[in-house]
């Protein structure tokens, strides 16, 4: 998991530049935005941000895992084991609760 908590968070900072690039695509004029939406809009636009999406709630919840370890619990085996399959099946679920949401209010 720890592995996984540190790709979320390079994943992390290749989307926050794809974000910073979409912001001044809206700020360069309506060509500009409208051909970054249709890049975003596009399947492998669309997969890249669903990979975002997780990669920001994986790491989120990753960090309450760390969180709860900084208050001095969840250290032995077991427990260790149910907090890392807790985060995995947590940030699936809630990314595609999220998209289901997204796609149903658009």
């Amino acid at each position: 998991m720890s592995v996984a908590h540190r790709v979320t968070g390079t994943g992390l900072y290749l989307g926050t530049v794809l974000i910073a690039a979409w912001l001044v695509a809206a700020a360069s004029g309506p060509v500009a935005f409208d051909t970054a939406q249709a890049i975003a809009g596009s399947f492998l636009g669309r997969l890249v941000l669903f990979l975002y999406s997780f990669s920001l709630i994986h790491h989120m919840v990753g960090g309450l895992r760390h969180f709860v370890w900084d208050l001095g619990h969840g250290y032995d085996p077991e427990t260790r084991m149910k907090l890392a399959k807790f985060t995995l099946v947590t940030s699936a679920s809630l990314t595609v609760l999220v998209w289901i949401v997204a796609l149903v209010l658009r």
